[in-house]
């Protein structure tokens, strides 16, 4: 008896390339560039992050950090927000 085993890909390898426009882009670019925004200001003022140096700081002190706010912002907006903007955008295209 002899066993044929076939290679054939359950999708097709070369998926169609969905141009996308200037304003998805953008959208699609908020997150990341805010958490680029905040972690360069960081690098550039680290006096600002307390965690640096906590001595005699509240917990709500060193967790609400404008710094780490901005990341957490950008971060959420990339997560929740941008999919639902780029997929209106895409539809209104």
């Amino acid at each position: 008896m002899v066993w044929v085993v076939r290679a054939e890909p359950a999708l097709p390898l070369e998926q169609p390339r969905v141009r996308r426009s200037a304003r998805t882009r953008v959208v699609a670019a908020i997150g990341p560039v805010t958490v680029l925004a905040a972690v360069v200001w960081t690098l550039f003022q680290p006096y600002r992050l307390t965690l640096l140096h906590p001595e005699g700081q509240s917990f709500w002190w060193l967790a609400v950090e404008p710094p780490l706010l901005i990341v957490v912002v950008g971060l959420l907006f990339s997560a929740l927000v941008a999919p639902g903007l780029i997929e209106d955008l895409e539809d209104a295209d």
